[in-house]
């Protein structure tokens, strides 16, 4: 009976040796290139950038400038880069309280919700994070709208002036 076993000359050894050894380059190289969709973001300094063009798109907006353009607003910046950087598995843990108790004292409805979208996208369009990473970061937030509106407070009134 002839043997399976398939033999090769030692030149054929080497060359399969070799393109096998750059397969498997290729594969351990393309699964180190794939990002997180926190990197996607660039990561906490990326947020923090998004956030800060983001609160001022926020300020400069008539829907939402009401509930942002205050003296908390740094604060306000620093609670969305941690809740962003949770929601983006990028390591951190969000301190703050539930989106429920934290806006029962506004009266949020969906055009004012929607603003906000509208600048957090522009803030992500200025700074190139891909599409997909913006989608996967909106499909996280979106269901949170029904415990931001659910406030019976008045709409704030801004307490800074235009800039």
């Amino acid at each position: 009976m002839r043997s399976l076993f398939i033999q090769f000359t030692t030149g054929q050894r080497q060359l399969y040796s070799l393109l096998l050894t750059a397969l498997l380059a290729l594969v351990s190289v393309q699964a180190h290139a794939e990002q997180t969709t926190f990197e996607k973001f660039g990561g906490k300094p990326g947020l923090v950038l998004i956030v800060d063009d983001m609160m001022l798109n926020l300020i400069a907006a008539p829907l939402t400038k009401p509930f942002f353009d205050n003296p908390k607003k740094d604060f306000i910046k620093f609670m969305l880069v941690e809740q962003f950087c949770d929601l983006l598995d990028g390591g951190c843990k969000y301190p703050g309280r539930d989106m429920k108790s934290t806006h029962a004292k506004f009266k949020v409805g969906r055009a004012e919700f929607n603003s906000l979208v509208e600048s957090l996208q522009i803030a992500m369009d200025k700074h190139d994070v891909p599409f997909t990473a913006q989608n996967q970061l909106l499909a996280k937030l979106a269901p949170m709208y029904r415990d931001v509106e659910a406030g019976s407070g008045p709409v704030p009134t801004s307490t800074n002036s235009a800039k």
